[in-house]
């Protein structure tokens, strides 16, 4: 999958995981990487940039299998970027798709 792509919708696909539950970072970075192949670095300094943007909020619980995971949630400011950035996704696809369509090379 093409990098650029990736980098531009890593935030709503963050927002987007954390919406349906908490996660801890290994977690949200493990599902990541399977779906969209990104690596595991990648989703820690998102996370941070979201956490100082006050998007996401972090906290620590102990974990059953070693030290406590981090993890984070979504605050009421991230709901609203997500709402916003959802629109933005489904307006770009529709208008991506009107474009490329069902068309193959």
């Amino acid at each position: 999958m093409n990098v650029q792509f990736k980098k531009g919708v890593l935030d709503l696909c963050v927002l987007a995981m954390l919406n349906d539950s908490d996660r801890y970072g290994y977690e949200l970075a493990s599902t990541l990487s399977e779906i969209i192949m990104i690596s595991d670095g990648t989703v820690y300094p998102l996370l941070r940039k979201l956490a100082s943007d006050g998007l996401v909020a972090s906290y620590l619980q102990e974990s059953q299998s070693g030290p406590p995971r981090k993890y984070y949630s979504l605050t009421a400011m991230g709901k609203i970027r997500l709402a916003e950035l959802l629109d933005d996704w489904n307006n770009f696809t529709a208008s991506v798709n009107k474009i490329v369509g069902g068309k193959s090379v």
